[in-house]
């Protein structure tokens, strides 16, 4: 998609399609929304004319992502006029621009349009947050997982073009765009690996295609098999793997910069199962066609690493995936076996679908040994993260607040939606286990609870944040901003978060 900044005013841009969002400045208890548009750059009074027209037709009440399509609209150069809905002006935020952009770019898409110019809506961070944001809903909207289709027809957008404010600062506006561009393209390419089919995704091909990006973006890669994981103790994380044929895969990528502090370093650990069957305490089989996705938390940290390279934060940032599949077979552990993690702990296996936080534990631990002072995992880890916040929030799991404060900062930045849960200490004694340190699963209650207490026991100190993404990591159904599949969650809020350092 080529993207580019415009001036000029709207009503004389040459374009496919303008889009303007609407905004309901009304009171609930009025009868009629009240209706505003942006303001012209440039004294627009065809463009207003154009859009008080629209209002008084009664066709558009600015509720959230609807959308009226004009032809030909008076006095405008462009050959269509489309409005979007952007909602209550008082909650109108950046998140609600990227939807607003998406709804655009996949409605458009439908009608085989594929260009178009967006005027930009006024947000209290300035016109350059707008472009962020409409930027990466636009690229984020661009995708659909119908890769192995036949009959695929390419719908994909050419271009689309930003119309600048008056009196905007060129310069700002157009770092907005490129950088949205990176952001927004490091989402898709996670999405890309997660809707890989597990057998056209192993966790070899996993590590190849890391490290094909890493080699495009300038990244240093590793990649180890099955003797460097046992030569390293990773007994957790072998365990997952010993019951497949296909090979594990340790990825372990490496963001530099000459210059940048000593401290911190930033570890960023992903869960990377490229296919669960759930091993001997194996899953039902409906629905688990979709487990190709439990590698979604890796994907992330593969694509957000993709974005960083191109940035170039200030930042130490090391990146590590532990891709296996779980499979049941005679070589796999078993419900009862005792496993010692890399760290030295011994756990006691309760449940092999509990694998998730096996690997991360080595995971974790490993990215200490490397030296890294802050930590950040996510993992498609529970259902029991589902049950408690639906699919709407991922939950997040803090034991330090300094790094919980940096990762909201972050939120506030990327717009995904992330709930913070509790780490009590009482919820440990859910995982205590008789015969080992710890059990791989403690229970039915809170067991998203006791999941990231798992996690708890191999950071030990170190500031930490876990991301239990299983809710909304896989789109359960096409909205007007996305299609059905993977969202590509957390990797916004990860490279938000790795920036948030820079400005310390």
């Amino acid at each position: 998609m080529d993207i580019k900044l415009v001036a000029g005013s709207p009503s004389a841009i040459d374009t496919e399609c303008l889009v303007v969002i609407a905004l309901d400045h009304g009171e609930k208890h009025q009868n009629a929304p009240k209706l505003s548009f942006p303001k012209s750059p440039i004294n627009d009074e065809t463009m207003e004319k154009a859009l008080a027209e629209l209002l008084a037709s009664g066709e558009i009440t600015g509720k959230a992502l609807e959308t009226v399509l004009l032809h030909r609209p008076a006095g405008l150069k462009a050959k269509r006029l489309l409005v979007v809905g952007g909602g209550k002006a008082k909650t109108f935020t950046s998140s609600e621009v990227r939807r607003a952009a998406g709804t655009a770019v996949r409605f458009l898409r439908s009608k085989m349009i594929k260009s178009c110019a967006f005027t930009l809506p006024e947000l209290p961070a300035g016109a350059d947050e707008a472009a962020r944001a409409t930027v990466e809903g636009a690229l984020v909207a661009d995708f659909d997982p119908d890769t192995y289709r036949t009959d695929r027809k390419d719908l994909s957008f050419k271009d689309i073009s930003i119309v600048s404010p008056g009196g905007a600062d060129q310069g700002k506006l157009q770092a907005a765009i490129s950088q949205a561009r990176i952001v927004g393209e490091a989402q898709n390419f996670a999405r890309e690996l997660v809707n890989e089919p597990g057998n056209r995704l192993t966790p070899t091909v996993l590590g190849n295609r890391a490290q094909e990006m890493c080699k495009g973006v300038g990244l240093n890669c590793e990649l180890m098999g099955p003797d460097r994981i046992k030569e390293l103790k990773m007994g957790a994380f072998w365990s997952v793997s010993q019951g497949s044929d296909e090979e594990p895969r340790l990825i372990v990528m490496r963001y530099e910069p000459q210059g940048a502090p000593v401290t911190p370093v930033l570890g960023m650990v992903g869960k990377g199962i490229t296919f669960d069957t759930g091993g001997i305490s194996i899953k039902p089989a409906d629905g688990m066609e979709k487990m190709k996705y439990d590698m979604a938390g890796g994907a992330a940290m593969i694509g957000a690493m993709r974005a960083i390279a191109l940035l170039k934060p200030n930042v130490r940032v090391i990146g590590i995936v532990c891709a296996s599949e779980n499979m049941p077979s005679g070589k796999a552990q078993k419900p009862g076996d005792v496993q010692i993690a890399m760290s030295g702990k011994s756990i006691e296996i309760i449940n092999t679908d509990a694998e998730g936080r096996l690997v991360l534990a080595d995971g974790l631990h490993y990215a200490r040994t490397l030296g890294c002072t802050h930590l950040i995992d996510a993992a498609t880890l529970t259902g029991a993260c589902v049950v408690a916040l639906g699919m709407v929030n991922a939950g997040a799991f803090a034991n330090d607040d300094d790094i919980y404060k940096h990762f909201a900062q972050a939120l506030d930045r990327s717009g995904e939606k992330f709930w913070r849960m509790p780490l009590d200490a009482e919820y440990l004694e859910q995982i205590r286990s008789n015969i080992a340190d710890i059990v791989n699963s403690g229970g039915r209650w809170g067991g998203a609870i006791t999941a990231a207490m798992f996690l708890k026991e191999f950071v030990e100190d170190t500031p930490w944040i876990h991301l239990d993404i299983a809710g909304v990591a896989w789109m359960e159904e096409t909205k007007g901003w996305i299609a059905k599949g993977p969202s590509g969650i957390a990797v916004r809020s990860l490279v938000e978060f790795v920036r948030s350092y820079e400005k310390q």
